[in-house]
Parts: C-alpha cells; structure tokens; sequence
C-alpha cells in the first residue's frame, strides 16, 4: 500500500558489489549509487550519522550542495523509525540519473499518518508533514515484516 505519494516510480536498483565499512554497519556500493546502513533500536546517535553518510553518497554523486532536503526528510524518517518503534531499522539511499530514493524499512506493521501536531507537543509531530510537503514523492509500503517509508527527490532537486 503506498499513500501520499505525488507520483509513481519505479525504482531500480543495480546489482553491483557492496563494500562494507569496517567497524560500522553502513554498506555502500561500490559504484556510489546506494548506502544501506542498519539503525539500531533506539539509537539516536544514528540521525547524524546517517545524515552524514547520506552527504557523502551526495556528494559522490555530484550534488554536494544540494543536500540540505534530502539530509532533513531523511532525518525525520530515521528519527521516526527509532522513536515510534521498538526494533531497529535499515536505511537505504539510491541515487540515479532520476533522483535520490531514500527508504526507512522498519519491523513494526504500524502505519504512520500526517497529522497536524498539537501545540503542546513543541516540535514533536512534523516530520511527516515535512516529508510530504519537501518531497516530489513519499509513501508507505507494507512487508511481511514491518513497512518501509520512502520518498523521493528528483534528480534537479536532491
């Protein structure tokens, strides 16, 4: 089930080798098209982390100044995985002549919704509204174990 995606793509993924990070689990392919990088249970040290690694694959890619969006809707994906779950989670990042895709998989089948956050809750309750209004694609995808929240950047914007 995917919702509140504002368009639909495929996204392919090349089968390239994987290098492997010593003494860290965050995967990159050798060809710097993807990151994969495993989230422990509520490790919140991984938000930066994971917004460096994906700086990293930006600017490998060739759009190092461009990665501000992409650094934050990841940021509110991670966050999310590790906050409203008790499991860890595995981030990937996909770049291609298309644009960037980046997906939090999760072991929860819990979906998550947009809602407007309450004043009470300070800055709590935003992040998938930011998700929806900065990204050119986002959505929800359900697995036999848990679900995966995606979005996407287009090639011009990432």
């Amino acid at each position: 089930m995917v919702f509140g995606a504002k368009s639909a793509r495929t996204t392919k993924e090349p089968t390239d080798s994987v290098a492997v990070r010593s003494g860290d689990s965050t995967a990159v392919r050798a060809d710097g098209t993807q990151l994969r990088r495993r989230l422990g249970r509520a490790d919140l040290k991984a938000v930066p982390e994971a917004r460096r690694a994906l700086r990293e694959l930006l600017r490998q890619w060739g759009r190092p100044g461009c990665s501000e969006t992409a650094e934050l809707l990841t940021s509110e994906l991670v966050t999310n995985a590790l906050i409203h779950t008790d499991h860890d989670a595995v981030l990937t990042a996909t770049v291609s002549a298309h644009g960037l895709h980046v997906e939090v998989r999760d072991f929860v089948a819990r979906k998550p919704r947009p809602q407007a956050p309450s004043p009470e809750e300070g800055t709590h309750g935003r992040g998938l509204l930011l998700v929806e209004s900065l990204a050119d694609a986002w959505g929800v995808r359900a697995h036999g174990v848990g679900k995966s929240v995606w979005f996407e950047l287009d090639a011009e914007a990432a």
